[in-house]
């Protein structure tokens, strides 16, 4: 297959089988093809997204992050423990933990030297802890009242279409003007694809590796407050089910693992498709741990495909 075939595949191939699935699912069941119905799955699409997103960058560079759904879980924790005490400001302090986590991984990746897979792994162990902390251990409740006052922007709707949906689109568009408009987001595409020549060319790639890893945290952190106040309530294993769907739907979308090649855009259409993927699954019966086990095969199906081998001469 040569380069250009491989570039129109990961470009239209995500967009053909969100399609082709969303048809099958609707002979399936007609109800799905309703107005309604698209807004709810794009709804709940949208915390996904917003997970999977800030990991695109790290894995565009050809790295990967593990903490996301650690830490996204934290994040509800934080806002729930201090919604109360401290109103609009949890909102934010949630977040900003998120984004340390996330600089920390990249510190411990780029200063140490060690596989960002390892680095992440442990800041995931230390994160699940600060997040029993937080929560003392226990799933802690948002009273309505403050989800009314404070986190209506995110569980409401606006022109009849779920808040989830407008803070989904306003980081889609505002993670794609950074990847695609910033000299931050040529630097991503130039480390996945070339590393060795950025370093030649002079520029600290270990300072651009550090401040993605901090948007995927923050982005992570940004998830977990969604989630949290769609589910009126913290839990430090709130998003205990969402590492591998978050990574799948990045490649799905047409992300290479290998890094250099990938969009924000591509990640949203993934994360459609692997909504519309657990929908049909459920119409059909299908248990949430049998779901991880076709997650799985929907990775390394998609690996499979964008992976670029020139970069990879020996596999491990």
């Amino acid at each position: 297959m040569t380069q250009e075939q491989r570039t129109r595949l990961q470009t239209w191939l995500p967009l053909i089988v969100l399609a082709v699935l969303i048809l099958i699912v609707g002979i399936y069941d007609p109800r799905f093809f309703s107005a309604r119905n698209f807004l709810s799955v794009t709804a709940d699409t949208m915390t996904l997204f917003l997970m999977a997103s800030g990991v695109t960058l790290v894995i565009m560079m050809g790295g990967i992050d593990l903490s996301v759904q650690a830490v996204a879980s934290m994040a509800s924790c934080i806002l729930a423990a201090y919604l109360q005490q401290l109103g609009f400001l949890a909102i934010p302090l949630a977040v900003l933990g998120g984004a340390l986590a996330g600089f920390i991984g990249g510190l411990a990746s780029t200063k140490f030297r060690i596989p960002s897979f390892i680095a992440t792994l442990a800041v995931s162990g230390v994160v699940i802890s600060a997040g029993n902390w937080f929560s003392q251990t226990r799933s802690v409740n948002i009273p309505g009242d403050l989800s009314a006052t404070y986190l209506d922007w995110a569980i409401g709707e606006a022109l009849g279409v779920p808040n989830e949906i407008w803070v989904g689109a306003a980081f889609l568009v505002i993670m794609s003007a950074v990847l695609g408009l910033t000299p931050f987001g040529r630097l991503v595409r130039g480390i996945g694809a070339q590393e060795r020549a950025v370093i030649a060319s002079g520029i600290n790639v270990d300072r651009t590796k550090i401040a993605a890893f901090t948007l995927s945290g923050t982005m992570a952190g940004v998830a977990g407050v969604v989630m949290a106040a769609r589910l009126g309530s913290g839990s430090p294993t709130l998003a205990n089910e969402f590492l591998l769907p978050a990574i799948a739907c990045i490649v799905v979308g047409g992300t290479a693992i290998t890094g250099g090649v990938g969009s924000i855009w591509r990640t949203f259409v993934g994360a459609l498709i692997v909504q519309v993927v657990r929908i049909g699954m459920t119409f059909m019966g299908v248990s949430v741990f049998a779901q991880q086990i076709v997650f799985g095969f929907i990775l390394v199906a998609a690996v499979a495909v964008t992976m670029d081998r020139a970069k990879v001469l020996v596999i491990k």
